[in-house]
């Protein structure tokens, strides 16, 4: 009897965390969150920048095709050519670094402006 006494007190006595495990755990990821969040920030900043990018081709493309189809570019605001599901279908790209709507230069072609 003596014996199971001593196992059921030595599997009480550990039963749980002590106070300073779990200040220890929240230090350590308090540190990890400070070192981390930055880092991702700072990707996400970059990512937007790449799908601008990435959205100034696809309009320059679309436009060229335009002016095969109709013998002129699209109007500068891209109005005639958002309009039609044949050239976006979605719809037509807004700028995901600050949300404004793309123009072009009706003369080249080329997507103005959104230099980031």
């Amino acid at each position: 009897m003596n014996r199971l006494n001593e196992k059921l007190v030595a599997r009480t006595q550990r039963a749980a965390f002590s106070l300073m495990e779990i200040m220890a755990a929240i230090v350590i990821l308090g540190i990890l969150a400070a070192v981390m969040v930055p880092r991702l920030a700072g990707h996400q900043d970059k990512a937007k920048k790449s799908a601008c990018y990435a959205n100034k081709g696809d309009i320059e493309l679309q436009a060229k095709l335009w002016r095969r189809n109709n013998g002129t570019y699209p109007l500068a605001n891209l109005s005639d050519i958002g309009a039609s599901t044949t050239y976006f279908p979605g719809a037509l790209p807004v700028c995901p670094v600050d949300g404004t709507a793309y123009t072009i230069d009706t003369t080249t072609g080329k997507v103005v402006g959104h230099t980031h």
